[in-house]
C-alpha cells in the first residue's frame, strides 16, 4: 500500500453524463490510504464519513468522529511541495489569530502526513453556516471575513521546500491571454457559421475584445508596476476560489476554509471575483451592492487609492465574457448548438449597466488616502526559512527531502577540499535530483556561495577532484609545485602551502600564469628530456646548436644520411645532457613540460587543469547538426524576441 500513488480517479470520457453521486465516491485503494494515515495519529476514529470528493483531481475531505471529539480529515490533491506551501500558510495566519482551522500534529510532530503521494491534514471539525445571500448585510459578513483573513496573511514565507505560488506578476499576461483567447472566439464562430451561437457572437465578440485591449494598456500605465515591487509578502495571500462555501460563519465570525489553492496577489482579486460573480448572479450592476461589500472589506483590510483604482480596472475586463464563452473550445459544435446562446444573452444584458455602476463607483476614489510605494524594492522571490512555531526544521522535511543530504554540502563546484566519501554522496544525490536547478534552489545556491573561498584572478583556485587509481602519472610532485607569486602571497586561503595531504584527499594543480611556467621550466633544468636535432641537420662530432646545415650534408645519399643520423645519436646519448638550443628553449618558455610521443620511453605529464567553467549536459546530436549552425533570419529573430 505504501507504494500506491493517489491520481484522478475520473475515468469518464466527453460522452458519458456525469454520474449523481459524482462528489461521494473514492477508490477502494484511497480508503486504505486514509486508514493508514489515521494510524498516524494519537486519536482513536469510531466513524469515518466521506463529506466530498475531487475524482477529476484526486482529493477528498472526510469527517471522522474521535475520543477527541469530530474532526475533519483531508488529502490534499495538489504535489506535495505546492501542498507544503499552503500548509505552512494555514500555520501562519492561525498564529496571527485568523479564524481558519488549526492543524492537528501527528505522532512525529508534522502538521501534515504523507501518503499515497500526496499530504493529509486533520484539524478539528469546525461547525459553520453559509452566510445569508438574500441581502447585502450576508455579502458584507463575507467580504469583511475575506479583509481579515487577507490582513493575516501579510508577511508569510513559506518554509524551506515548499513550491512558491505566485500571481502578483502576472496581472499583464492575464489580460493579454483574455484579449488573444477573445479573439480565438471569433475564429471559432466563423469556423461555425452553421451554429446558433455563431452570429449573436460575431456580433459583440469585437467590443469584448476592445475592453480587453484597452484595460491592459490602462494597466501598463497606472500603479500596478510600482506596487508589486514591494515584493509579495508585503501583500500577502490571496484565497482564489473564495466564496459562499469557502467562507461560513462560525463561533466568533466568519471563518474562512480550504486553502489549499491559496497564492501571493494583490490581494483586493478575491474581492473583484466575488463583486463580479455576484453582480453577474442578481443580472444586473448594482451600485450599492459593490459599494456596500467594498466598504466592508476596507473596514478588514484598508485599502489605499492605488489598491481602489486597480480594484475598478480589474473590473472593467470582460471577465464573466470569458469565463463562460470559453467552454466553446472543449466541444464548440455541442456548446454553440445548445448552451452558448442562452448564455450571451444573459451576459450581455447584465454587462448594460456595467460601465454606469464603474463611472459611479470611480468617484469614490478621493475618499481612499494615497499610498506609499516609495520604499526600496524587495526581492521578487523571498528568502525560505522555517516557521517560526516551529522548534525542528525537520518537522516541514518532505519524505523526499530527509534523504537527501543536506544543503549546505558542498558540491563539485565549491573551492574548499572535501573528503572523497562527502563528495560522492554530494554527486549521487546531485543525480537523483534532475529537478534541482539554480532558480528553483535559492537555498542551496545561497549555501554554496557562503562555503566558497576567494579566489585570485591570475591565478585559478584548485578544484576537489574525486581519487583516481594510484598511477604514477596523475600525482602531483612536491617539486614541481609553484609557489605563489608575490601579489598573492596575503590571500592564503587559496595558495597549497603544504605538498602532504590528508590520506583520501586529492587536489588538482592551479593552472599557472605563462611567467611562472617560464620559471618553472628553469628550475627544472635535466628533468626535461632534450629534444634530438632532425638527422639532417647533425654532425658527427659536433653539438646541434647550429640551425643551418651545409651545403655538403644535403648533397649525401639517402644511405650515408642514415649512418650519420644513428653515429649523432648514439654520441648525444652518451654524454650528459646538451644545452638547449635556441628552439628548445623557446618551447620551454611556452611551457614548462613536454609530453613525449606515445612511443618514447620516458612519458612527462601535463599539470591538470581546472576550468572556471561550470558543468553543463553534453549537446544533442540535433543542437549539433548543420541546421542549429546556420544563423536566424531577421524574421525569426523578431519572433523569438515576441515570445519572450
Amino acid at each position: 500500500m505504501e507504494q500506491y500513488v493517489i491520481k484522478p480517479w475520473d475515468t469518464r470520457d466527453g460522452s458519458e453524463a456525469t454520474p449523481v453521486d459524482w462528489d461521494m465516491q473514492v477508490p477502494p485503494e484511497v480508503d486504505a490510504v486514509a486508514e493508514l494515515v489515521i494510524k498516524e495519529y494519537d486519536m482513536t476514529v469510531h466513524n469515518r464519513t466521506l463529506i466530498t470528493s475531487k475524482p477529476d483531481k484526486g482529493g477528498a475531505i472526510w469527517r471522522i468522529e474521535t475520543n477527541k471529539g469530530p474532526r475533519s480529515l483531508k488529502v490534499l490533491h495538489r504535489t506535495p511541495e505546492r501542498s507544503l506551501y499552503s500548509v505552512g500558510l494555514q500555520e501562519y495566519v492561525v498564529r496571527q489569530g485568523a479564524r481558519v482551522p488549526a492543524l492537528i500534529p501527528a505522532r512525529d510532530g508534522k502538521l501534515f502526513v504523507e501518503k499515497g503521494g500526496k499530504l493529509w491534514i486533520v484539524t478539528d471539525w469546525i461547525s459553520l453556516e453559509p452566510a445569508a445571500k438574500v441581502d447585502l448585510t450576508g455579502a458584507q459578513e463575507l467580504c469583511y471575513g475575506l479583509g481579515e483573513f487577507h490582513r493575516h496573511t501579510k508577511g508569510y514565507v513559506p518554509p524551506a521546500g515548499a513550491k512558491n505560488s505566485s500571481r502578483l506578476y502576472r496581472w499583464p499576461n492575464y489580460y493579454q491571454k483574455i484579449a488573444k483567447k477573445i479573439g480565438w472566439m471569433r475564429e471559432m464562430a466563423k469556423a461555425y457559421r452553421e451554429t446558433a451561437a455563431s452570429g449573436p457572437i460575431l456580433a459583440v465578440v469585437d467590443k469584448y475584445e476592445q475592453q480587453a485591449i484597452a484595460a491592459l494598456e490602462r494597466l501598463k500605465a497606472s500603479s500596478y508596476p510600482k506596487m508589486v515591487q514591494m515584493g509579495e509578502p508585503h501583500w500577502g495571500l490571496v484565497h482564489q476560489d473564495y466564496g459562499w462555501s469557502n467562507g461560513q460563519n462560525g463561533p466568533g465570525g466568519l471563518w474562512v476554509i480550504d486553502l489549499d489553492g491559496v497564492a501571493y496577489d494583490l490581494p483586493f482579486r478575491d474581492l473583484r471575483k466575488l463583486i463580479t460573480s455576484t453582480m453577474d448572479d442578481m443580472g444586473v450592476w448594482d451600485v450599492t451592492w459593490m459599494r456596500g461589500m467594498i466598504e466592508a472589506y476596507h473596514r478588514a483590510n484598508p485599502l489605499d487609492r492605488e489598491s481602489f483604482e486597480i480594484l475598478l480596472l480589474d473590473m472593467s475586463v470582460p471577465n464573466e465574457f470569458y469565463k463562460h464563452l470559453k467552454e466553446m473550445f472543449y466541444d464548440p459544435v455541442t456548446f454553440l448548438n445548445t448552451e452558448a446562446e442562452g448564455i450571451l444573452q444573459r451576459v450581455v444584458a447584465t454587462d448594460q449597466t456595467k460601465d454606469q455602476a464603474l463611472a459611479e463607483l470611480a468617484k469614490d476614489s478621493s475618499q481612499y488616502q494615497p499610498g506609499d510605494y516609495t520604499q526600496v524594492v524587495v526581492p521578487r522571490s523571498p528568502e525560505r526559512q522555517s516557521l517560526a512555531s516551529t522548534e525542528n526544521q525537520a518537522n516541514w522535511q518532505l519524505a523526499d527531502q530527509m534523504q537527501l543530504p543536506a544543503q549546505s554540502q558542498v558540491s563539485e563546484q565549491s573551492q574548499v577540499l572535501v573528503p572523497a566519501a562527502e563528495e560522492k554522496a554530494v554527486l549521487a544525490a546531485d543525480a537523483r535530483r534532475p529537478e534541482a536547478k539554480v532558480e528553483n534552489k535559492p537555498d542551496e545556491v545561497k549555501a554554496k556561495k557562503a562555503l566558497r573561498i576567494p579566489e585570485p584572478e591570475p591565478i585559478r583556485a584548485a578544484t576537489v577532484q574525486k581519487p583516481q587509481e594510484p598511477k604514477e602519472r596523475e600525482k602531483v610532485r612536491p617539486e614541481t609545485r609553484k609557489e605563489p607569486v608575490k601579489q598573492e602571497k596575503e590571500r592564503t586561503p587559496v595558495a597549497v602551502q603544504t605538498p602532504t595531504l590528508p590520506s583520501g584527499w586529492f587536489i588538482k594543480a592551479p593552472v599557472v600564469a605563462p611567467v611562472e611556467k617560464a620559471e618553472a621550466a628553469k628550475k627544472q633544468g635535466p628533468r626535461l628530456k632534450a629534444k634530438v636535432a632532425p638527422a639532417k641537420r647533425a654532425r658527427t662530432g659536433e653539438k646541434p646548436v647550429k640551425k643551418k646545415a651545409s651545403s655538403q650534408g644535403s648533397k649525401q645519399s639517402a644511405t650515408n644520411k642514415k649512418a650519420v643520423a644513428k653515429k649523432a645519436i648514439t654520441k648525444l646519448q652518451a654524454k650528459k645532457p646538451l644545452n638547449k638550443s635556441p628552439k628548445t628553449s623557446e618551447k620551454a618558455k611556452a611551457g614548462n613540460q613536454v609530453v613525449a610521443k606515445s612511443g618514447s620511453p620516458r612519458k612527462t605529464q601535463h599539470a591538470a587543469v581546472t576550468h572556471p567553467y561550470k558543468k553543463t549536459a553534453a549537446p544533442s546530436r540535433k543542437s549539433a547538426s548543420s541546421q542549429a549552425k546556420k544563423p536566424r533570419s531577421a524574421k525569426a529573430q523578431k519572433t523569438g524576441r515576441n515570445m519572450l
